[in-house]
């Protein structure tokens, strides 16, 4: 049975993806990303703006405003 995920697990699930990739393919930029993801002991991203993102990225989801066809750059 599905059930909707929270928006903290769905962040915990963006997280995993990431460092899963990270863990096949290492890059400084997503090494700095999941860093600024992590989570500090009071349950917060190390950076605060990482969090504030996230939630504007959930709202543009549920507002069916995310546009995830590929696209071709044709030169």
């Amino acid at each position: 049975m599905e059930h909707a995920l929270t928006i903290k697990e769905a962040y915990a699930a963006m997280y995993e993806y990431l460092k899963g990739l990270y863990g096949l393919t290492p890059s400084d930029e997503l090494g700095g990303l999941l860093g600024s993801m992590s989570l500090l002991d009071d349950g917060t991203p190390a950076d605060p703006a990482v969090w504030a993102d996230w939630l504007l990225a959930v709202q543009k989801a549920r507002q069916g405003a995310v546009d995830m066809r590929l696209k071709l750059n044709r030169e």
